[in-house]
């Protein structure tokens, strides 16, 4: 039997990039998953998403639009996602933004943006699901934070970076308050990844290489990667595991920073 047979999904921002991936993994596990998209530029993804997992799998799906950083239209995608599939017994925050900006460039518009869309969005989204949660007494919420919830990554991400590390603690309060209700509550950290969201950054072959070496894996992680962690903690595997942060990182986040690693070529390591 396959990890989430008829588990009912919800995956926000899940029409590309790692969210598509999530969607990917859920549905290879049985679940039936909701895709979410924000905006028409994002529907042919998600419809041709959907095809692909109708020819694959025999679950069931759907996508529905929502601004997960408004409350109106979470309740209304939740709604839709109920009438359709079910209650949400796992619930996936992948919605999420980056624009790279110095601290001084940030404009108020773009830091209200950006916490509305990483950190508010688990707040209205798992509001809104926990209550079925409660009644049921199961249910898993996954949000997907950074290795910036942690560690400041970047010096033109402020916005970004504060965000994320409030998603973190958010994960950790949910989990406290839900946990006796067996909903559990995690979050995986994901290291660079090559997605639509860094393809501009990645673009730069130099800097795609800064990336790979500052890895001690030296390598870039893969959206799959991320599905996979996704999966394990949506699965009866993780019902012990709660309010945790699971860095998928290759080890980034535990690396002291070295300005070079000439002595470990000396060493022949």
């Amino acid at each position: 039997m396959k990890r989430l047979e008829k588990r009912v999904a919800l995956v926000t921002g899940g029409s590309s990039g790692i969210g598509a991936a999530i969607v990917r993994r859920l549905a290879e596990e049985g679940a039936d998953v909701a895709i979410n998209y924000k905006s028409v530029e994002n529907l042919e993804q998600a419809n041709a998403l959907k095809e692909e997992l109708q020819a694959s799998y025999s679950g069931k799906f759907m996508v529905v639009e929502a601004n997960v950083g408004i409350k109106q239209e979470v309740d209304q995608m939740i709604e839709a996602v109920e009438k359709t599939l079910g209650a949400v017994e796992v619930l996936v925050n992948n919605a999420g933004i980056a624009p790279f900006q110095p601290f001084l460039n940030v404009s108020e518009e773009l830091w209200d943006t950006t916490y509305q869309t990483n950190v508010k969005s688990i707040f209205l989204t798992a509001q809104r699901v926990a209550p079925n949660m409660m009644k049921n007494k199961y249910g898993k919420i996954i949000n997907i934070a950074s290795t910036a919830s942690v560690l400041v990554t970047s010096p033109v991400i402020p916005h970004y970076i504060s965000s994320k590390a409030a998603a973190n603690q958010l994960t950790k309060a949910l989990a406290i308050e839900l946990g006796r209700h067996h909903i559990n509550v995690n979050a995986v950290g994901p290291s660079t990844v090559d997605t639509d969201m860094c393809h501009d950054y990645l673009e730069d072959p130099a800097i795609r290489e800064q990336e790979i070496q500052a890895n001690p894996m030296k390598r870039l992680g893969t959206e799959k990667q991320i599905g996979d962690a996704v999966v394990f903690l949506a699965s009866d595997e993780a019902m012990q595991i709660n309010g945790h942060l699971l860095m998928v990182d290759g080890g980034l986040t535990v690396k002291a920073a070295q300005p070079e690693d000439h002595m470990q070529e000396e060493r022949g390591l």
